[in-house]
């Protein structure tokens, strides 16, 4: 391998990262090869995220303990919110709404891009019901065909399991034009209406 085949190897893998663009990747990679104390350590960092983050056993959240530090907190009971990605999750936690337990996906059902059912830990999310104290579970799926699908999926799965299956309210967000809204934006904004 070259030097450019070296390089042109850094800049596509770079370029492989959510929301990098070949454009960004050139940036990163001039800026790293400039700076090699900051690679060296970016290089380490990741050496050792890898090595040691992992799965929670009960949540599938990412830690580098057997339970998250969420799962091991004893007040959080009665609740499970599903969410996508534990980036999802940290969002959730950082606007401080909820506070009850989590169970992360790590995906959507998508057939064609290989997802199924089994990819998704459902059996594990159905055990963690089947211990008992949840109440309810709560799909904080994003609004997409893939989520929506997903949330059927979970709610027709989890129906058996004598628990309330909620998913999160939809409709206009703060600061939008009605006139803008498409028409599903719109449906489930007044489906979803409440009493002023």
């Amino acid at each position: 391998m070259s030097e450019s085949d070296g390089f042109e190897d850094l800049v596509g893998r770079l370029s492989s990262l959510p929301g990098i663009g070949r454009k960004t990747a050139l940036r990163l990679a001039f800026h790293l090869l400039g700076h090699r104390e900051l690679a060296a350590d970016l290089a380490s960092a990741i050496g050792n995220a890898v090595e040691t983050i992992h799965r929670c056993e009960s949540c599938r959240n990412l830690t580098e303990e057997q339970l998250c530090e969420i799962c091991r907190d004893s007040g959080r009971r009665e609740r499970i919110c599903v969410v996508e990605t534990p980036a999802d999750l940290r969002s959730i936690e950082e606007a401080g709404l909820f506070r009850g337990r989590y169970f992360v996906l790590h995906g959507l059902l998508a057939p064609l891009d290989g997802i199924g059912p089994s990819d998704l830990g459902v059996d594990l999310l159905r055990s963690r019901i089947e211990e008992g104290g949840i109440e309810e579970i709560i799909l904080a799926l994003d609004s997409t065909a893939e989520g929506d699908a997903t949330a059927v999926y979970l709610s027709r799965a989890l129906e058996s399991a004598g628990v309330l299956v909620t998913r999160l309210a939809r409709g206009l967000p703060p600061g939008a034009a009605v006139e803008f809204a498409d028409s599903l934006t719109l449906t489930e904004a007044f489906q979803g209406r409440r009493k002023v």
